[in-house]
């Protein structure tokens, strides 16, 4: 019986030597290389093409970019960053792992493999949802313990068509929400990166000008950037483009991995920075105090499943119940202005907002009839508790001083002295 492995095959260093290894050493006849577009350049896929030919493997690619984008437009909801910064990874993983796994009942393959390293997070976001099939899953450089510099050497020992990395000295990750840069000198946290490490966003301050930019929302989802409809990939495409040419979301941060270790990341997602800035605008227009202060509760919990690839879980689920239902009032157009490497809102507007100018207003006495010298009253009992357990600790303090001196003259009497009078 002829033993087949599907393999998450992107043509670099990792996944190229994992297609005989995994013959080799795993005993599989057949590998069936998978690549999935989520989005990444085009020269990525002519580079795994390649490779695959040269390899005479069988490759599968899967266009899921439509798939990744709604995910991606669903996080804005949540407001989901991760430390700080939108997650373009870590929800491209389990998108890329559902069309692997398609791929791989299909043509009834009996595993299912990967290339990551046991060190980082996108072994468990692969491997969520690998495990819930009825299919090996399997790690060849998690389990044989490969370094870098071994699959080099394995790679020019077997003539296999691979040059050190898909990347050169830096390790790139790309897909439509973000591009990640690390490795190499980066990991060094005192290490100022050069500017060739970014490719989709301009140096800020070599960036002249402005511009306006407006961005529609209908129940918590971008629909419309400058008064033009567009669907998800082509709403985050155009964004990228537009925002990255004005320097904006760029992440240099230290992240701390699900594994507990923490590592120096680059990050480029100027679409992102510039939809979560707004979404959040127009949130803070609809919603009442109680609304957002709860609401940071769901974001949090959303964000932290989507970091660790959990997306398909119950309590993702019963957090999407809540923003289908909170995020009706979030419609409404928002203008970002984009300027030297920054987006800030600067106007918003929505049949929903809980706003009123009037009562707003400095120019106007009342509010719903309200008196302003009705507020007297409230600014009196404000910080009344606060006051009073200021005046008790003072009271307190004051007691403990008086018996530590009677005290001390009981002791000094005692002793034969004298109390001063």
């Amino acid at each position: 019986m002829t033993k087949r492995v599907a393999l998450a095959f992107s043509g670099g260093l990792d996944t190229t030597v994992c297609v005989p290894l995994l013959e080799e050493e795993y005993g599989y006849d057949e590998v069936v290389g998978v690549t999935v577009d989520v989005g990444q350049p085009s020269e990525e896929f002519d580079e795994a093409e390649e490779t695959a030919e040269a390899l005479d493997l069988e490759h599968y690619v899967v266009d899921a970019k439509q798939e990744f984008a709604e995910l991606c437009l669903d996080s804005v909801r949540a407001n989901a960053t991760y430390q700080g910064y939108p997650l373009g990874t870590a929800l491209a993983r389990p998108v890329i792992a559902e069309a692997i796994l398609g791929v791989a009942e299909e043509h009834d393959c009996d595993a299912l493999a990967h290339g990551c390293t046991g060190k980082g997070n996108d072994q468990l976001r692969f491997e969520t949802v690998w495990r819930a099939s009825d299919k090996e899953v399997i790690a060849p450089v998690r389990e044989l313990g490969l370094t870098r510099e071994w699959e080099i050497e394995y790679a020019d020992e077997k003539d296999l068509p691979v040059e050190g990395g898909n990347e050169g000295a830096w390790s790139i990750d790309t897909n439509l929400w973000s591009r990640s840069v690390e490795g190499d000198d980066l990991e060094d946290p005192t290490y100022v990166p050069p500017e060739d490490i970014y490719d989709w966003t301009t140096t800020p301050g070599d960036v002249d000008g402005e511009e306006l930019v407006d961005i529609e929302f209908a129940g918590g989802h971008p629909v419309a950037l400058n008064g033009e409809e567009l669907d998800a990939v082509t709403l985050i495409e155009e964004l990228n483009d537009l925002a990255g040419a004005y320097g904006v979301g760029r992440t240099d941060m230290m992240e701390d991995r699900m594994l507990g270790l923490k590592v120096r990341e680059n990050y480029e997602h100027p679409a992102a920075t510039v939809l979560l800035t707004a979404h959040e605008a127009l949130e803070q227009l609809v919603f009442t105090k109680s609304e957002r202060d709860f609401k940071q509760q769901i974001d949090d919990q959303w964000a932290q499943q989507g970091y660790k690839g959990l997306v398909d879980t119950p309590l993702m689920s019963s957090l999407e119940g809540y923003l289908d239902a909170g995020q009706e009032k979030v419609t409404g157009t928002v203008t970002v202005k984009l300027q030297g490497g920054q987006c800030r809102p600067v106007a918003r507007d929505s049949a929903y907002g809980v706003y009123s100018e009037s009562a707003a207003s400095f120019n106007t006495e009342t509010v719903d009839g309200i008196e302003q010298a009705d507020a007297t009253g409230v600014a009196k009992y404000h910080g009344f508790q606060e006051r009073l357990a200021n005046k008790i600790l003072a009271s307190v303090k004051e007691s403990e001083e008086t018996d530590s001196e009677d005290e001390d003259g009981e002791k000094l009497k005692a002793d034969g002295g004298e109390v001063a009078e």
